[in-house]
């Protein structure tokens, strides 16, 4: 378990530095003055000041923070009146560098994952989605796929890898899939309908997809990126899941529940060898990266989700929401957050004791 935990403050680190930096950076491009950057939360174990930003990492691993000059807007009206921002302040900056700043956090987190999908995609074997074999009886048998036929899409949807067959299945509730697959060199469209299994409690396509190959060369820059995509599709369609109501609240894990699936997946890979460990470490970090990515921008206040909200109806109005205003609608949230983070922390503890 020690072994885990430094992996996943190692992998926590690397997506806080990215996603801050990403702030950080574009926001010292724009002239937006930093005041503090931060890892973790709560109290300071490590601070240092260079130029008009203090750096420091913080005793909870629940996240991080790039703090600018004028960016809350939460002084009271008399301080508020007397306070004066520069033109290096965040509120005073243009508000398309504003945006800029602010997005630049979820886009280096899918930058990261790009990075490191190209590392896995280099040293690991592909999935393609060519079906291995069905099952007795099964809806894909019924719908006419054979062993061998390789899979191109489903609903629509592009398919390039095993796991987004298996991802479909997984989240299908009984509605019908059309499927279209290669067959010796002919494509063919098929409709099929899910068969639903009482003792899971799920529907199942009845098929088993994976072929395993190299990725190579020029090829593997392209590969990468459906890898991320991958990603982005799983954690969205996650999200349409919690907010439909399949998923709820006690499904969500939190720092407690990654270490115990980082847990999980080192005691799983460790008897394969170092390689297989770090590039399973590397995979999960391009996960939680993409997943970073994502939820920071859903709409909800205080995320940059929110904050983006804010500033693209500034440049509708021709004129930001009044500081004092959007402050406390981001401060209401950073608590409906804070309230959502005990819960999950309480879960993931209750599943780790078990």
């Amino acid at each position: 378990m020690i072994v885990s935990i430094i992996i996943f403050f190692i992998i926590f680190g690397v997506l806080v530095i990215s996603h801050e930096g990403g702030h950080f950076l574009i926001a010292k491009a724009n002239g937006i003055r930093v005041n503090e950057f931060t890892i973790g939360m709560g109290p300071a174990l490590f601070k240092t000041k260079k130029g008009d930003t203090e750096y420091s990492i913080r005793l909870l691993p629940f996240g991080g923070a790039c703090i600018f000059d004028g960016m809350d807007g939460l002084e009271d009206d008399k301080e508020e009146e007397s306070q004066e921002y520069d033109e290096h302040s965040f509120r005073n900056a243009k508000v398309w560098s504003r945006i800029a700043t602010v997005f630049a956090g979820p886009f280096f987190n899918f930058l990261l994952a790009y990075v490191l999908s190209i590392i896995v995609t280099a040293f690991s074997t592909w999935t393609f989605p060519v079906v291995a074999g069905l099952t007795e009886d099964s809806a894909a048998a019924e719908a006419g796929l054979a062993e061998g036929d390789t899979i191109i899409s489903i609903n629509g949807e592009s398919i390039s890898m095993g796991q987004e067959v298996t991802l479909i299945s997984q989240l299908n509730n009984g509605e019908d899939l059309t499927i279209v697959y290669e067959r010796d060199g002919e494509e063919y469209t098929t409709v099929l309908t899910p068969k639903y299994d009482e003792e899971s409690g799920r529907y199942y396509m009845g098929v088993y997809v994976g072929e395993y190959g190299n990725i190579t060369g020029i090829d593997i820059l392209p590969y990468a990126y459906k890898n991320v995509v991958f990603y982005f599709k799983m954690t969205w369609k996650s999200l349409a899941m919690l907010v439909t109501g399949r998923f709820s609240v006690n499904d969500l894990s939190g720092p407690v529940g990654i270490v115990k699936a980082v847990d999980d997946t080192y005691e799983a890979v460790k008897p394969y060898g170092l390689p297989s460990v770090v590039l399973t470490m590397l995979d999960l970090a391009l996960f939680l990266s993409v997943n970073l990515g994502v939820m920071n921008l859903l709409p909800i206040p205080a995320l940059d989700g929110g904050r983006l909200i804010f500033l693209l109806i500034e440049v509708v109005r021709g004129k930001p929401v009044p500081p004092e205003k959007e402050g406390y609608v981001h401060l209401a949230g950073m608590i409906a957050l804070m309230v959502l983070m005990v819960i999950v922390l309480f879960n993931d503890i209750g599943r780790f004791i078990r």
